[in-house]
């Protein structure tokens, strides 16, 4: 009984150590604007990312997956903990039905959990990366496939030559 909760532990263990650590930052491309000294374009750079890490929540997309997967792992440890205890309760060992469902819980839960995570970084992500962009392009930089052009003038066509009126319509079918 120990055992099997003992190489649960370790299996969720080693399995939360194998995500790999994402680097926090923008995962986009801005250039410094016309005219800007690079200087400048750091000095953006830095009010931009601030400005997305606010805008997100202040966490980072590692963290927030850290948090959803332990966050899974405890629910599915309590939620089969109280499962197993049920069970065991019928048949007459209550602690070895909580123990089992606990160690299938904290399993399930991590399993579930690790595919919850990605998706929990993926979108803070993504947020903090259309703040910084928009920061970014609000300040002047450029944004590759983003183009800043000065508005167009309207060209007015010249009004049609004269043509000769079409004949009148004939009665005859």
């Amino acid at each position: 009984m120990r055992r099997v909760l003992i190489f649960s532990l370790i299996v969720v263990v080693a399995a939360l150590q194998a995500c790999a650590t994402m680097p926090t930052g923008p995962s986009v491309m801005s250039l410094p604007g016309e005219g800007k000294s690079f200087e400048e374009f750091r000095s953006d750079d830095a009010d931009c990312r601030q400005f997305a890490y606010n805008q997100i929540g202040g966490v980072t997309g590692q963290q927030a997956a850290q948090e959803s997967a332990v966050r899974s792992a405890v629910v599915g440890t309590i939620l089969g903990a109280a499962a197993g205890a049920a069970i065991g309760s019928a048949s007459g060992d209550m602690g070895a039905g909580a123990a089992i469902g606990g160690g299938a819980g904290l399993l399930y839960g991590s399993a579930v959990g690790s595919s919850y995570a990605a998706g929990s970084y993926y979108e803070a992500q993504r947020r903090y990366d259309y703040a910084y962009l928009q920061c970014m392009y609000a300040k002047g930089n450029q944004i590759p496939g983003y183009r800043r052009s000065a508005p167009r003038r309207s060209y007015t066509p010249p009004p049609p030559p004269d043509y000769p009126a079409p004949p009148p319509p004939s009665d005859r079918y």
